[in-house]
């Protein structure tokens, strides 16, 4: 009779003598009662409504002011001539005058902003290479195919950066200008860097490796820039040779797709270190002024779906202010931090406080507040 082999039978896989594998962990089941439950109702009633009046009182003292470019002022020879390809690439620059009726205190943040662009379709979402936008070098030459048609130009050369959504940047430069009573002229200073999150900042977008013999334009030798881009992508920034590249601040801005149809992204805020602005944005007379260079046809509707789409689209330009010693929070239609500001309009502002306010008398509301 040969030797039975150790660790074999019917009792050689049974689980070790344990608490926690023979399911003898000690448990404790709350025993829900009307005690018990209503209490825990009321408090959380309570802290939706001070919640509701807090939203309350920050979007009252929210103030915000939106100018309409599109073809308003000067801009409308502009609007027209952007309508033919021919002349799509001709500069064009307009302006646009606007009052700002009381002082914008505090920190003030200008955004531009787009209407009936779409894009959360998903085949433009899609059409961008995340591991070429950190820079590696594999990629930089050999675009995903996710980018197509904007992956490469009619020469067979890689574009950098590639895909729909880069090539749809936009591309529109705004300057504000400050007119006071004495007939001056004050350009209003904007910080142009920092608006960015720091996640993408310092993860999801790097430059390829560059040193002190070779700079960031041989980096990018044997790419060519986006189809509508007029200028190459080490080339974004001509005041700030640390903003180019794939790390440049508004195309970072830019790719970080919104959720909703219209939207707005940060375009910089107010610097109040200089001139009359050490308090905010004064109020008086101003000038807007736009260099025109959205290069996109209505007319031309054969073509890719995303060229009709970046031309119907209603330009703005609006700064939001938020009062001293106050948090302040960078806020678009399209990304609502849950621990930031929530914008809100009239009637929802109402319909939150109201939701708030009856919660103290019926719970069940309370709870549905909470799964919001």
């Amino acid at each position: 009779m040969g030797k039975k082999q150790a660790g074999t039978g019917p009792l050689s896989r049974r689980p070790d003598n344990s608490a926690f594998k023979q399911q003898r962990l000690p448990a404790w089941s709350p025993s829900l009662t009307a005690q018990t439950v209503l209490p825990t109702f009321y408090i959380l009633s309570l802290v939706c409504l001070f919640l509701g009046i807090w939203l309350f009182i920050t979007v009252e003292n929210t103030y915000e002011l939106k100018v309409d470019y599109t073809n308003a002022g000067t801009c409308e020879r502009c609007f027209d001539l952007r309508k033919h390809v021919i002349a799509s690439k001709t500069a064009c620059t307009c302006t646009v005058s606007f009052q700002v009726p009381k002082l914008f205190q505090g920190d003030v943040f200008f955004y531009y902003g787009l209407r009936n662009f779409h894009q959360n379709l998903r085949r433009y979402m899609d059409s961008r290479d995340d591991a070429q936008m950190v820079g590696r070098k594999n990629n930089l030459k050999a675009p995903s195919s996710y980018c197509a048609p904007f992956d490469f130009d009619a020469n067979k050369v890689p574009i950098a950066p590639c895909g729909a959504v880069a090539n749809s940047v936009f591309n529109d430069s705004l300057t504000v200008v400050y007119n006071p009573a004495d007939g001056s002229e004050i350009q209003v200073p904007l910080y142009r860097k920092g608006i960015a999150w720091y996640t993408d900042k310092n993860v999801k977008f790097r430059n390829p490796p560059t040193n002190d013999t070779f700079t960031l334009q041989q980096a990018f030798e044997g790419t060519t820039r986006p189809l509508y881009w007029q200028r190459p992508v080490y080339e974004l920034d001509d005041t700030n040779s640390n903003n180019n590249g794939f790390i440049n601040d508004d195309l970072i801005v830019w790719m970080r797709e919104a959720a909703f149809p219209n939207f707005k992204k940060l375009y910089g805020v107010l610097n109040r270190a200089q001139g009359p602005f050490t308090e905010g944005l004064p109020p008086g007379n101003y000038t807007l002024s736009i260099n025109y260079s959205i290069l996109c046809s209505m007319e031309n509707r054969n073509g890719c779906k995303w060229k009709e789409m970046v031309q119907q689209h209603c330009q703005a330009f609006s700064f939001v202010t938020r009062p001293i010693k106050q948090l302040t929070n960078l806020h678009s239609h399209n990304m609502k931090s849950f621990f930031g500001y929530f914008w809100l309009n009239n009637s929802l502002k109402r319909l939150y406080l109201s939701v708030s306010i009856l919660s103290v008398f019926f719970p069940s509301i309370s709870r549905f507040c909470l799964d919001q």
